[in-house]
């Protein structure tokens, strides 16, 4: 790829992370009002608990998709990206099934699995970070 063609594809790329994140950050926010928005109507309750959860994936994939320095292992920006949706939605779905008292059959095993993935990525981030990148 020529060098023109990789400067509008990162700048194409730095604007769409952006708008993501963006995105994100107004559905964690205010579900609601982005609904209204963007689709002239309103949520119900379980909606908005979805675009929440809409939002945190947005978030991810836009620091996922953030232009910069790519480093290999756990310090890679799909993995902070990973991290990021993971500690978010874990922590999410708990919030609604303690204060927000919403919970169904698989809720809990989904805060877990959220909890664990987040915490081998830290895991294996730290690890890498002690010992250093592995050969290629």
């Amino acid at each position: 790829m020529s060098e023109t063609r990789l400067s509008t594809l990162k700048k194409i790329l730095a604007f769409a992370a952006l708008v993501e994140c963006g995105t994100g950050l107004a559905l964690m926010i205010d579900p609601a009002i982005v609904a209204r928005l963007l689709l002239g109507d309103e949520l119900s309750d379980v909606g908005a608990v979805l675009g929440r959860c809409f939002g945190v994936a947005l978030l991810a994939l836009g620091l996922a998709c953030s232009p910069g320095r790519e480093r290999t292992g756990g310090g890679s920006q799909a993995s902070r990206g990973m991290l990021t949706y993971n500690v978010l939605i874990a922590l999410y779905l708990a919030y609604l099934g303690t204060v927000g008292h919403m919970a169904a059959l698989l809720l809990w095993p989904a805060v877990l699995l959220h909890a664990v993935v987040a915490l081998l990525l830290v895991w294996t981030w730290s690890g890498e970070r002690r010992t250093g990148p592995a050969p290629r």
